[in-house]
């Protein structure tokens, strides 16, 4: 399920490292989005 997840978030979802977002100066709704991406990736890449 999360390696679905994953596969749909980085097609939908905005990727910030190639926008080189600063993490001390991102909004409140990018930490969500960043955090989002974080804990599905690490799911997809953990449960198998």
């Amino acid at each position: 399920m999360y390696k679905i997840l994953a596969k749909i978030n980085k097609i939908l979802l905005p990727s910030f490292t190639k926008q080189r977002l600063d993490l001390a100066k991102a909004k409140k709704w990018q930490m969500a989005i960043i955090g989002y991406r974080y804990y599905v990736t690490t799911h997809a890449l953990t449960n198998k």
